[in-house]
């Protein structure tokens, strides 16, 4: 299974205080995907000058994650099933999430940190 990023990825219901805090720390927005999943879900993209990313979303609730994205979207997910690991139940992550540009899933780990899974849909 190939990852090509994997980074934190906050989502919370108000996130300018956070966006705010990454950005006095030297993260700059690097870009932003909004509609995501049933909530349509803002997601920004945060880098800073050393390469590091954290994302920041608004969404319901309050959660830390884990953001993985990787190649091949079902590889990841049958080698994390096949690792004891089950997809959310929470209804805005119950079900897999597809947008034009990428394929996503929440999965939580036999020991309860959450991955989200991610493969960016590329346009030959």
């Amino acid at each position: 299974m190939q990852i090509t990023t994997f980074n934190p990825l906050i989502i919370t219901e108000d996130p300018e205080p956070t966006i705010q805090l990454f950005e006095e720390l030297g993260f700059e927005r690097h870009h932003a995907k909004s509609g995501i999943g049933i909530n349509g879900i803002t997601d920004v993209r945060m880098k800073n000058a050393d390469g590091f990313y954290v994302d920041v979303a608004q969404g319901s609730g309050n959660w830390t994650m884990i953001r993985m994205n990787v190649r091949d979207f079902d590889e990841a997910i049958k080698f994390l099933l096949d690792h004891g690991f089950r997809r959310a139940r929470h209804e805005a992550a119950k079900d897999d999430i597809e947008t034009e540009s990428s394929k996503i899933a929440i999965m939580v780990s036999p020991s309860g940190y959450i991955l989200s899974v991610s493969e960016h849909i590329r346009k030959n």
